[in-house]
């Protein structure tokens, strides 16, 4: 008699129900945008500190490696798209955090420039640690990450430093920032992906 080697019912469900666990518990996030955009930022900041120091004339120029940047991000994650099977919730909630925080960048450098007055200037790098603790606090929140959360508070502590620290002196503060709350993490993060998916495999 040749026996069934079919799927029963129960064993049916127990493997979909695998499936499902096994999608929903694989760790998405590997750290690759935070240590891009840490790495970028701390750059560029501490670059533009000595162009400061040697009173270089265009020394803002440094951030069009952020333009650059974000050309080659849009590349990398329609890839990164094309290529995942399983997208989840917290995936999409992540991506709305970082778009906000995108349009906040934006209309906040806007209005910056609008201010009249020799003094607004002192104003940029603060204003853009409190926006940098933002998303990174919230991320953490979401993947649960405390890395990510200390370094959404660093962000924020930072910035109420600021107004003890001469205005010279800002741009390392923001780079101490890029390396708490999105290098560190970053590494920690890529580190979790890998043993998550290790396991999962």
């Amino acid at each position: 008699m040749e026996k069934d080697t079919s799927f029963s019912h129960t064993e049916s469900l127990a493997l979909i129900e695998s499936m499902i666990n096994r999608a929903t518990n694989r760790f998405n996030e590997d750290g690759s945008l935070y240590l891009l955009w840490g790495w970028v930022v701390f750059l560029c900041s501490i670059t533009e500190f000595f162009l400061l120091r040697i009173q270089f004339e265009k020394h803002y120029l440094v951030w069009t490696l952020t333009w650059a940047t974000t050309i080659y991000q849009i590349f990398v994650l329609r890839r990164k798209r094309r290529k995942q099977t399983v997208r989840t919730y917290t995936d999409d909630i992540i991506k709305y955090v970082w778009l906000t925080f995108v349009i906040i960048m934006f209309l906040a450098a806007v209005l910056i420039g609008t201010i009249q007055g020799k003094e607004y200037y002192k104003l940029i790098d603060p204003l853009f640690l409190v926006i940098y603790g933002m998303p990174t606090f919230l991320s953490g929140i979401i993947l649960r990450f405390k890395p990510l959360m200390w370094g959404g508070i660093g962000c924020w502590a930072l910035s109420v430093v600021t107004p003890v620290i001469p205005f010279e002196y800002h741009l390392l503060l923001v780079s101490a920032a890029m390396v708490i709350a999105w290098i560190v993490p970053g590494y920690l993060l890529r580190i979790k992906f890998r043993r998550s998916n290790r396991a999962l495999a």
